[in-house]
């Protein structure tokens, strides 16, 4: 508070407050501090104004006490308010997922109008500072109790939060700056990427007025696929063979992402196994490693049998060394009695 700009209008005031705001956002952050504790001013030289500073409240260590504070990042570092960012889903297929590539977006979002290039006045009008809010868009409320102040901020009835009064809006965008905009953006997909991994493209946001654009954030998930169920970078494929199959064994041609692969089931198999198919799933989000294909085995058992399918399924119980049951429920209670 010493050295803020509002406060202390000495030549000197402001570098010696960038200097302690420098050395607070450093030492603040575990791991920015862990890098000056490592190699001093080298260890974070690089970081960038938004590096430092992005995860400072100047309003909350400043603006709740009432000395007339502003806001010092705006004075001295000139930090451009960002706009809102964006999210939209892109659903892409599996074949997308494990090779990369290209991909159509198609994304309806307000845009800057081009007609009043964001201030909502007409050609030729200016909007006018708010006499209520001063231009800030916001209206404090301040009240004492027990010793304890307590601040209510609300939009400005006037100008709705805006900071301005616009007397002859733009007819285009009817005074809001913005219009809605139909665009298609190509969208790279890296190989491997994860389930709902969002891309960021940078300035595709909602647009500022008098600040920078926010960001487009597409958050990229897998469309259903008939042939697999994803789960990371494995792949679940379910197969149904007869019965006969499942206690003979048999080769079965299954569908992979780089065409199909002959699998020998073996006899005996169960219902339920589970076969697995090395480095046939995805591959791995920045890695050279690819996950597997796993093949459940479901067995069919026929619902209904002819008389000849019948009669060696009762030999094969015979063979198995099965008595046959009875052919009637009072043969089977004479018996047991």
């Amino acid at each position: 508070m010493t050295y803020h700009p509002d406060k202390n209008k000495s030549p000197d005031a402001e570098a010696r407050f960038k200097e302690i705001a420098e050395a607070y956002a450093v030492l603040s952050d575990a791991k920015k501090r862990a890098e000056y504790d490592a190699r001093g001013f080298s260890g974070v030289e690089g970081f960038s104004q938004e590096d430092l500073y992005g995860g400072i409240n100047f309003e909350d260590i400043f603006g709740g006490l009432h000395f007339g504070f502003g806001n010092p990042f705006e004075k001295i570092f000139h930090r451009p308010v960002r706009a809102a960012n964006i999210e939209t889903e892109l659903f892409i297929t599996l074949d997308r997922v494990a090779n990369g590539g290209e991909e159509k977006l198609y994304l309806s979002r307000q845009a800057t109008c081009p007609s009043c290039h964001g201030s909502g006045a007409s050609e030729g009008a200016k909007p006018l500072n708010c006499e209520t809010c001063k231009g800030t868009g916001r209206i404090s409320r301040h009240k004492g109790k027990e010793h304890v102040l307590i601040e209510q901020i609300s939009a400005c009835p006037a100008c709705h939060g805006r900071g301005r009064i616009i007397q002859e809006p733009c007819t285009r965008c009817h005074g809001s700056g913005q219009v809605e905009q139909e665009e298609t953006l190509t969208v790279k997909i890296p190989a491997g990427i994860e389930e709902g991994m969002a891309l960021r493209i940078p300035g595709l946001g909602m647009p500022g007025q008098n600040s920078i654009a926010g960001d487009l954030y597409v958050v990229v998930r897998s469309k259903p696929d008939m042939r697999f169920e994803r789960a990371g970078a494995d792949l679940l494929h379910r197969e149904t063979i007869a019965l006969t199959d499942a206690v003979l064994g048999t080769t079965l041609q299954v569908p992979t992402l780089n065409g199909s692969l002959s699998v020998t089931v073996p006899a005996g198999t169960q219902p339920g196994a589970v076969l697995r198919l090395k480095g046939q799933g995805l591959p791995e989000f920045d890695s050279d490693r690819s996950g597997e294909l796993y093949l459940r085995i479901e067995v069919h058992i026929p619902e209904k049998l002819s008389s000849q399918e019948r009669e060696l399924y009762q030999k094969l119980r015979v063979l198995g060394g099965k008595p046959q049951p009875a052919n009637h429920w009072w043969q089977a209670s004479r018996e047991v009695s």
